[in-house]
């Protein structure tokens, strides 16, 4: 059952429920074809019109039989009620006593009761009404104009045509049809609605396929836009990925600019175009520049290091120095003799790597300990240590670094650390070791286990109470990102303080060789000296060298720089 959501009234199905709705509670009023009559409901006009209307002197009598029914007293109504039925029964051709009782004769009577019921509702409501005889003169002032059909406004001439035209056109309307009647049923495909009328199904069905065109064109046009949205997505994020690949090629030849591997050449082709550049300035003759030019082409050809950025004598000087001046300082431990070297025009910027080595090796070969491993060497120039370093990842030492400069560094402005420097002293028997300080130690960023470390180093030859000890230990090589130099020494203040001795290969010769002078002061020693405070990068590596290596172990030690470790600390 289906509740009316304006009267509330109960209906069997969805059908029933448009009738409903279309004939309770449409916006014009339902008016009686033959007499006009309105203001009634759609179940009581049916009863008036089956009951009054079947012939004009029917109308007459019914009228004048539901008067007592209407204006009677309580106590007579049933029995006038029960008069009108006996006279509707008269009337009707279908409800005739003589008529046998058929069953669809006694489905039509229980039809005709309910209306009666319907009807005394009807009589009911009209109590309230003063002058009856008002009423009646309006009945009958309308009873005789042309009829208007209530469902469909047509007009016919006379009350018989209208009946037969409400009967013949609007029997859907006037008659519920029964639940066992053999009125064929339509049920919707789509949504299981059942009809009564094949073409009302039809429209339904139509109204269904509409719905879903309109669907479907509105999710076309979803479609769309989301294909819109994603190809713009799909745009941006190939915008984007666009940009991040050629940032990232840009830094990656920036590095290779800065790590000497963009195939600009290497320390021949910088020292020559530098050259040049000094000539066309105005700093350098032509003639000074051809005979550099041969200078350099005959120590390439030799790979011996023609000696002109180097500066011998300091170590000697700094003994000298100690001896006399120096009166905040406690001890003062000093490597082996060692010369200094720095950079050139052919590898500013990029060879701070190859000097400092050239600064081990030269203590080294000064030395008589290492005679055995380095004799008839000489310092090579920057290109022979290249190549020197070549030919020790082609014996097999630390592979994952020649893998990562791609097994190359001839002709390049490569830069080397501390790995490759502990490969290349490896390879000539000195024996080595890398510690690698990973982190800070102290406050504010610094490093007091380095220097630490340093002073154990070499005062591990401390010879009685001397201020001054020159030790035979060789230098130190100290990396850090960016740049690499080399320790010389170490002091010890009377503070307790420590400060480390350093060379820089970025300190020209001019300012090494005031060191050389009788009378140095302590402005000259500043350059070289470095406290705990002045070292404050992130990270820090030393290659320190131990002695000699036996042939076998520099097997051994190859075959562990396969898998390249450090010593760290902390």
């Amino acid at each position: 059952m289906l509740p009316c959501d304006i009267c509330g009234e109960m209906v069997t199905s969805e059908s029933d429920m448009k009738t409903h709705l279309l004939i309770v509670h449409m916006e014009n009023e339902v008016i009686c074809p033959f007499c006009k009559l309105s203001g009634v409901n759609y179940d009581e006009m049916c009863f008036h019109i089956e009951t009054a209307h079947f012939d004009q002197n029917a109308l007459e009598r019914n009228f004048e039989r539901v008067d007592p029914i209407q204006y009677g007293t309580s106590d007579d109504k049933d029995s006038s009620l029960q008069s009108t039925m006996e006279a509707c029964a008269s009337s009707h051709p279908k409800c005739s006593a003589q008529s046998p009782p058929t069953h669809g004769t006694l489905k039509h009577e229980i039809v005709y009761s309910e209306n009666l019921i319907g009807s005394r509702k009807f009589l009911r409501s009209r109590e309230n009404q003063s002058d009856l005889s008002e009423t009646k003169e309006s009945i009958y002032e309308t009873m005789y104009s042309p009829p208007e059909c209530p469902f469909c406004g047509i007009i016919e001439e006379c009350s018989q045509d209208m009946e037969n035209h409400v009967k013949t056109k609007h029997v859907s309307l006037l008659d519920t049809p029964l639940e066992d009647c053999d009125q064929p049923l339509y049920d919707c495909p789509m949504c299981g609605l059942v009809c009564t009328n094949y073409h009302i199904l039809q429209e339904h069905v139509d109204l269904h396929l509409e719905e879903r065109s309109f669907q479907q064109g509105m999710d076309r046009i979803q479609c769309s836009a989301d294909l819109e949205l994603a190809h713009q997505l799909q745009q941006e994020e190939d915008r984007k990925q666009s940009e991040e690949s050629v940032q990232e090629m840009e830094e990656f030849h920036k590095l290779q600019r800065q790590y000497g591997l963009d195939g600009s050449g290497g320390y021949k082709q910088q020292q020559l175009r530098n050259m040049e550049i000094e000539v066309n300035r105005g700093r350098m003759h032509p003639t000074e520049f051809h005979k550099r030019k041969a200078d350099l082409m005959e120590s390439l050809a030799a790979g011996v290091d023609d000696g002109k950025t180097k500066t011998s004598g300091i170590i000697e000087a700094l003994h000298r120095y100690y001896q006399n001046a120096a009166t905040d300082v406690r001890h003062v431990w000093l490597s082996a003799v060692v010369d200094h070297f720095h950079s050139s025009l052919g590898d500013k910027g990029w060879g701070c790597g190859y000097r400092n080595f050239q600064m081990l090796l030269s203590s080294l070969l000064q030395n008589e300990a290492y005679d055995d491993c380095l004799k008839g060497m000489s310092v090579p120039c920057i290109p022979k240590i290249q190549s020197m370093i070549e030919d020790a990842w082609k014996e097999g030492f630390d592979p994952q670094g020649a893998s990562q400069l791609n097994n190359r560094l001839q002709g390049t402005k490569a830069w080397i650390g501390a790995c490759e420097v502990f490969t290349l002293l490896t390879s000539l028997r000195v024996k080595c070791r890398i510690v690698d300080f990973h982190k800070a130690t102290g406050p504010s960023g610094t490093h007091p286990r380095l220097f630490e470390w340093i002073l154990n180093y070499y005062s591990s030859e401390q010879e009685g109470n001397a201020k001054v000890v020159c030790t035979s230990k060789p230098p130190i090589y100290l990396q850090h990102p960016g740049h690499s130099r080399t320790v010389i020494g170490i002091e010890e203040r009377k503070n307790k303080t420590l400060c480390l001795l350093i060379f820089d290969p970025g300190c020209p010769s001019r300012e090494m060789q005031n060191l050389l002078k009788q009378d140095v002061v302590a402005s000259s020693i500043k350059q070289l000296r470095k406290l705990v405070g002045n070292l404050k990068h992130k990270q820090y590596q030393i290659v320190a060298i131990e002695g000699a290596l036996s042939a076998e172990e520099k097997v051994a030690r190859r075959q562990a720089s396969q898998v390249f470790t450090a010593e760290k600390i902390p």
